[in-house]
């Protein structure tokens, strides 16, 4: 990855189209992201602000991220202080990774004023700041630092807003063809400010007519942007980078490709921020149900010697001639043995031979009892391992707005306790997520147990298609047509593999049938069906026809 202060200079370059533009209105999906909608040009555009540890950034995205039901603080003040404003002016601060958005807006008793909304993207140290222009006064900045946290710059409301340090270093973007420039990767990165490792080795790899062509490629947006696999790791940047590798994917623009690199990582920790104390609860219940199986299957084990018990009383009963009451035991042919090999029979010297006999006839009938009692534990164990192992897979795979249909699930089930009627929420229709195939049939994916049967059994109709992987845990695929091409079924098996357990994996089975084949048996967990007359084709999970195909 490489965010750098040259990458920077391309997100603000394509930024530039949102000069003039108006905010008509701000969200904070959680504590660490801020989204402006803005029309300008014409158009509708979302601005995301990230200041994540690791996925610091800004952009516009093209990607839909849910809100909280309530704003929180920080989203209350910038909606105060500049909703309705207009962007005057979109800079980056030299080279450095710090984008400044001069807005136009009213204060309390309707008069122009002008706020700085300063985007520092430095990792960990990442922060979102609105400051009054005027007299440099921080208005409210998304991550608090007193003074006893860093004493240097203080980011707290009313305090004086103080840009970071400056590293001392050149500004690239003031080079002319004539400069003399590095021929290192270490020299890149110590001379000249913004240049990260990824960009310097680039830079060096060149000549250095070709490296003042690509350093200022930056500065109007970049030449291509795209990005490339390496080591299990994403790198990209605004301009191909010809030192690593052949397989440049490339994007349609910075914002396009940011949401390629960063959306489902991002969408990943959200589901964690909402779902940390739900992924904490069924590990645990996961143990509890695992330490219970061993135990039941050491009962199982204990409760199988019933057949011995049985033989050892017939012995008896057989032999009740040679035995008498003090004897502790007796050895005695074994009929059941094909060598009618000899037996040792343990008694209790306090009862008659015939209570002896009796006693392993009741232990024999108690153990009956007891294994199938274990066996049916045993089977309602395994049974609710699955489950949860389910409720796990589906969580890993959920986006934040499914997290809550979880939890209602498993209030319902039982596992939860469920909410007071003044903490209830409104009923709300499971929405299953929507797909558009290539030829332009409705396609639509459950991503938790309530979608998938609410999917299923409500909202498709007899004759439509239904996909789900064979023999594998995953979500039902409904397609919205009683003919589907081969492209589309092809592609509506891409979905039903890509959001199942076997998401990493190739060759995937994934069955179809018609609705009208698919069955729910009585008393059965939610999610759980039975289906008839399937046929079954093979696929790969892919993301990108994932990506492509949403609605």
């Amino acid at each position: 990855m490489a965010f750098d202060g040259l990458f920077t200079a391309a997100v603000t370059h394509e930024l530039q189209q949102l000069h003039s533009g108006r905010i008509t209105r701000i969200h904070q999906p959680n504590s660490q992201e801020l989204m402006l909608h803005i029309r300008a040009g014409g158009k509708n555009h979302k601005l995301l602000f990230s200041i994540h540890p690791s996925y610091a950034r800004v952009h516009l995205t093209y990607e839909s991220i849910d809100n909280p039901p309530s704003p929180p603080l920080f989203c209350m003040i910038m909606r105060k202080h500049i909703e309705g404003g207009f962007i005057e002016k979109i800079e980056q601060v030299e080279a450095d990774r710090i984008i400044q958005f001069t807005i136009r807006s009213k204060d309390e008793i309707g008069d122009d004023t002008s706020r700085l909304l300063i985007m520092e993207i430095m990792g960990r140290h990442s922060n979102l700041t609105l400051v009054n222009q005027e007299n440099s006064k921080i208005v409210e900045t998304m991550k608090h630092l007193p003074p006893s946290m860093n004493s240097y710059r203080t980011m707290m409301p009313g305090q004086d807003y103080i840009y970071p340090p400056n590293q001392e270093k050149e500004n690239p973007f003031t080079l002319t063809t004539d400069a003399s420039l590095p021929t290192t990767a270490e020299e890149w990165m110590a001379t000249y400010q913004g240049v990260a490792k990824l960009h310097a080795a680039e830079l060096a790899s060149l000549s250095p007519e070709a490296a003042f062509d690509f350093l200022m490629s930056f500065s109007r947006g970049g030449d291509q942007p795209g990005s490339s696999e390496r080591d299990g790791k994403t790198l990209f940047s605004a301009s191909p980078l010809t030192h690593i590798s052949d397989d440049w994917v490339a994007a349609a623009s910075l914002g396009h490709l940011l949401d390629r690199v960063y959306y489902q990582k991002a969408e990943r920790d959200r589901v964690k921020q909402q779902a940390g104390d739900l992924e904490r609860w069924l590990i645990n219940e996961r143990k509890k149900l695992t330490t219970k199986k061993k135990k039941l299957q050491a009962d199982l084990t204990r409760a199988e010697n019933l057949q011995e018990y049985q033989k050892k009383g017939e012995l008896l009963m057989g032999n009740l001639h040679a035995v008498s009451k003090g004897m502790k035991e007796i050895e005695v042919i074994d009929y059941y043995d094909e060598d009618q090999g000899m037996l040792l029979v343990a008694l209790d010297p306090k009862k008659t031979p015939s209570q002896n006999a009796q006693s392993y006839f009741h232990r024999y009938t108690k153990a009956k009892t007891a294994l199938l009692e274990v066996k049916t534990q045993m089977d309602k164990t395994d049974a609710e391992l699955i489950y949860l192992d389910e409720i796990m897979r589906q969580l890993e795979q959920a986006s934040p707005s499914d997290i809550e249909e979880i939890r209602e699930e498993l209030m319902d089930q039982g596992y939860l306790k469920k909410r007071s009627k003044a903490k209830a929420r409104k009923e709300v229709k499971p929405k299953p997520e929507a797909y558009i195939s290539t030829d332009g049939t409705p396609i639509s994916v459950g991503k938790n147990n309530k979608q998938n049967d609410y999917l299923t059994f409500k909202l498709a109709k007899r004759m439509e298609t239904w996909l789900h992987t064979k023999d594998i845990p995953g979500s039902h695929v409904v397609i919205h047509t009683d003919s589907p091409s081969e492209q589309t079924l092809h592609e509506a098996a891409v979905l039903a593999a890509y959001f199942s357990k076997a998401r990493e994996s190739s060759a995937v089975p994934v069955d179809y049938t018609e609705i009208r084949q698919v069955k729910k048996p009585n008393g059965a967990k939610p999610g759980f069906v039975i289906y008839f007359e399937q046929k079954t084709l093979f696929v790969t999970p892919d993301q990108e026809i994932v990506r492509s195909l949403q609605k």
